[in-house]
């Protein structure tokens, strides 16, 4: 399969997730998206357009940020992260948008990590 068509069945896949998770400010659409190299995890309220909290491995405040990477490890950390961002700003509950991803591997480890920090997905 040519790399165009799936990037275009990709983001087609996204679109149709997408129109059935809507975030609001009581209940955030948590968007996850891991890149070849890395993770970001944003909050986001869709009513009005705003990101409330984020957490990437890119972010200032993550240990050791020059070893992570987009794996199964980094994303646990990531989601923990992702996590006390949230808290922090009183967020207790979310809408898990995994943006075509499957949910298994790096994808579900994030998820669980979230879990465990004491966040509902």
């Amino acid at each position: 399969m040519k790399p165009e068509k799936k990037i275009d069945l990709r983001q087609k896949r996204r679109w149709r997730i997408r129109k059935q998770l809507i975030g609001t400010v009581a209940r955030p659409r948590m968007s996850v998206r891991f890149t070849g190299r890395n993770i970001y995890v944003q909050f986001i309220d869709d009513a009005t357009g705003h990101t409330l909290a984020a957490a990437s491995t890119q972010h200032k405040t993550m240990p050791d940020r020059e070893k992570l990477a987009s794996n199964f490890n980094s994303a646990q950390a990531v989601g923990r992260a992702a996590a006390e961002a949230a808290k922090s700003k009183g967020i207790s509950t979310v809408i898990f948008d995994r943006s075509g991803a499957r949910y298994h591997g790096k994808v579900k480890a994030l998820a669980d990590a979230v879990r465990e920090a004491g966040l509902k997905i």
